[in-house]
């Protein structure tokens, strides 16, 4: 078993918790520059899920998906406090071509208090299966697990391809983590609009309902939404 000094300990909670904290700050005259670097790391994310074998409930589930919302970073760490959080992007398909629509800007957060040592960054995808889900992230401070119902597949193995047949929860739940921790928990996590960083991006003040249900957009998203589009046809 590997040991840790209470020092490095010390260390990676602290560094983590600079990195939460950077969720909530602005990046100056390059804050476009640093959107653009969100959407190219949810690309990567989305291509690296979809090229899992074990991921094949995920394809699935996303061809059928409303919408999806991608996590390329989920940081965890902390010392008896911690803490978890990062940014990431909500996205539509439209319900009458079935494309999917430009992305908007979200930030999760969900902190704990318990005995726990170390570190972990997590990739998250979030599939959002019913109308009922969707309208929920569309609120304020909506919250996993509360204002609509969560289901966790970790690595995706706990959900199979015969899944999407018999689908009750609102939002399908996947993850790809390295850390100490050993896992993410996402009941309770609190997601949020960052509707700065959606400003910045498009250039003037909409709402995410504006975004994810608008045209497509920024010409900056499409190899984002072509990697969406490849993972659901890969399911077929």
């Amino acid at each position: 078993m590997m040991r840790i000094g209470r020092r490095s300990v010390l260390a990676l909670a602290g560094r983590t918790a600079l990195g939460l904290a950077a969720v909530g700050l602005a990046a100056g005259p390059a804050r476009a520059e640093g959107e653009q670097l969100l959407v190219d790391q949810a690309r990567i994310t989305v291509d690296t899920f979809a090229g899992m074998e074990d991921m094949q409930g995920m394809r699935n589930m996303l061809a059928r998906a409303k919408a999806v919302m991608v996590f390329p970073e989920l940081l965890k760490g902390g010392f008896i406090i911690g803490g978890e959080g990062g940014s990431g992007l909500l996205l539509a398909r439209n319900g009458q071509s079935g494309e999917w629509g430009a992305p908007a800007f979200y930030a999760m957060f969900a902190g704990s208090i318990g005995l726990q040592i170390g570190g972990e960054v997590s990739q998250v995808m979030l599939l959002i299966m019913t109308d009922k889900g969707l309208e929920a992230v569309f609120r304020n401070e909506f919250k996993l697990g509360g204002d609509a119902s969560l289901a966790v597949g970790p690595v995706g193995r706990g959900v199979e391809a015969s899944a999407t047949t018999n689908m009750r929860d609102d939002i399908y739940a996947f993850s790809i983590s390295k850390g100490l921790f050993g896992g993410v928990s996402l009941e309770g996590a609190v997601i949020n609009a960052r509707h700065s960083r959606n400003q910045a991006y498009y250039g003037r003040a909409l709402t995410p309902r504006d975004i994810v249900m608008g045209p497509p957009g920024a010409a900056g998203t499409e190899r984002l939404r072509g990697s969406l589009r490849a993972a659901a046809v890969a399911a077929k």
